[in-house]
């Protein structure tokens, strides 16, 4: 893996960002826009988050990271949702697990305790990536989205930071009839 780093965003980064979103919101499942989005959409990305984080190799940004609140209340401050976006030319080589650690770090920081991230059915990759990450499937939503004109579920991924993981309960409370 060549030499890289890891850095909060910066104006400057914006084309990039853009740029890699873009890609996987034309070509995939990963980004849930169903057409292209503007240099105007970056606020939009950067809105709330705790951190915003590029990563760089050889002075190219290689992709980007963001760690944002759960939900805008107090009971919900040790919860974090997660999302990364590699450039395509440089996935399987380390990026996307680098940028997740400087992430969970940033989050134990926060003492942000759970983090979650919810994935396209579709995107098949980014639910193994999630799963080796330490993530397991905590929820899922059924047929909620409609993407390249096919539906697909959100899938809702959860890893502890703390010692003891939740389970993924098989019983639920029953529904009243």
């Amino acid at each position: 893996m060549p030499e890289f780093s890891i850095r909060a965003v910066a104006d400057s980064d914006k084309d990039a960002v853009i740029g890699i979103f873009n890609h996987y919101i034309t070509t995939s499942f990963a980004a849930y826009p169903d057409k292209p989005v503007t240099p105007g959409f970056f606020p939009v990305l950067s809105q709330g988050a705790h951190a915003f984080d590029v990563i760089e190799s050889e002075g190219e940004i290689v992709g980007f990271g963001i760690l944002r609140p759960f939900l805008p209340f107090a009971t919900f401050s040790r919860s974090a949702t997660v999302t990364t976006f590699i450039d395509p030319g440089h996935r399987h080589q380390g990026y996307g697990t680098q940028l997740m650690d400087a992430l969970v770090r940033a989050a134990k920081k926060r003492g942000i305790t759970t983090l979650l991230a919810n994935i396209s059915s579709k995107n098949t990759e980014s639910l193994i990536f999630y799963k080796k990450s330490g993530f397991f499937e905590c929820g899922r939503m059924y047929r909620v989205g409609i993407k390249f004109n096919e539906l697909f579920d959100v899938i809702w991924m959860q890893r502890d930071l703390v010692p003891g993981p939740a389970e993924l309960k098989e019983e639920t409370i029953p529904l009243p009839q």
